[in-house]
């Protein structure tokens, strides 16, 4: 196979993103360029690497053998490079994904423990959905990633192998309201009654969820407020703009002025927090990073 380090790029970049658009944004070219870079990855491949979908693009079974390779060349690259110009980090690096309201919870205390326990270890962190964590992951753009799921609590992707998965803990999904107005002193919200209320969502597209809106919800959300930010959500609903979904366990960082409410007439939405990683034997800086959110939640 004869094919350029640019190429193995807009392969991860197409993997991680899922769409030959996205990459192209990340990477700084124009659409056809990374489309001529893939079909010049499948001719010399001589196999299709990518499925074009509704939802966007995946990588075959053969694209998935590729990009594994791609990791350790790229990584290789990277490391040759900081030898030459002698920026090869001091400490071990361990880029760590969190899913949208994790950060907040989870990485303060992992940091800080990880600061007394392990000084040689920098993690760096990115946000982002599951879905897209997932793509992350299994481009090789992070090591470790917190990610979470609803029952049946299937795995993060139907890609083979399967990620390496453990369970951090269960937490209640529950609605965050202003402590005024409508709901005033209450502590549960029949579903029936959300049905008309104003929600405070995170933007989505046809691969995300609609993060924010009760999802048992009898009716089409009304979504006036639309927000990636969980401190902004939380704000706006201490304003009395609307309600939004929050996980139990964001009790203790909620600003005054809001309140959570148990949903009642409707099967109780358990969310799982999952640390996840690629199959095979963890480095040890993975397994302390793993260990440090275990002993953080």
């Amino acid at each position: 196979m004869d094919v350029s380090s640019s190429g193995l790029r807009v392969l991860q970049q197409i993997a991680e993103s899922g769409s030959f658009t996205a990459a192209a944004a990340r990477l700084g070219y124009t659409q056809s360029a990374v489309s001529r870079q893939a079909a010049s990855l499948e001719r010399s491949a001589g196999t299709t690497l990518f499925e074009r979908r509704s939802d966007g693009v995946r990588l075959t079974p053969a694209g998935l053998t590729l990009l594994r390779h791609a990791r350790t060349i790229l990584d290789t690259l990277t490391a040759a490079e900081q030898d030459l110009t002698g920026d090869a980090p001091r400490t071990e690096v361990v880029r760590l994904g969190v899913f949208l309201s994790a950060g907040s919870v989870v990485l303060p205390v992992m940091l800080g423990r990880l600061a007394a326990s392990h000084p040689h270890l920098t993690v760096t962190t990115v946000e982002g959905t599951t879905p897209g964590l997932t793509r992350a992951l299994r481009a090789g753009s992070v090591d470790l990633a917190v990610l979470t799921s609803r029952p049946p609590h299937r795995p993060p992707d139907g890609e083979s192998p399967r990620l390496h998965t453990e369970t951090v803990e269960d937490t209640e999904l529950v609605v965050a309201a202003p402590s005024g107005g409508a709901f005033a002193g209450s502590t549960a919200v029949h579903v029936d009654e959300l049905a008309d209320a104003p929600w405070i969502a995170a933007p989505s597209a046809r691969s995300e969820p609609l993060l924010g809106v009760w999802p048992g919800l009898p009716a089409r959300p009304r979504v006036v407020h639309s927000t990636r930010d969980w401190l902004t959500k939380l704000h706006l609903v201490a304003g009395g703009f609307g309600v939004t979904t929050v996980p139990a366990r964001l009790a203790p960082l909620l600003p005054p002025g809001v309140s959570l409410l148990r949903v009642e007439g409707a099967a109780p939405e358990i969310r799982r927090i999952l640390v996840a990683r690629l199959p095979g034997r963890a480095t040890p800086a993975v397994t302390a990073v793993t260990g440090a959110i275990m002993a953080a939640v």
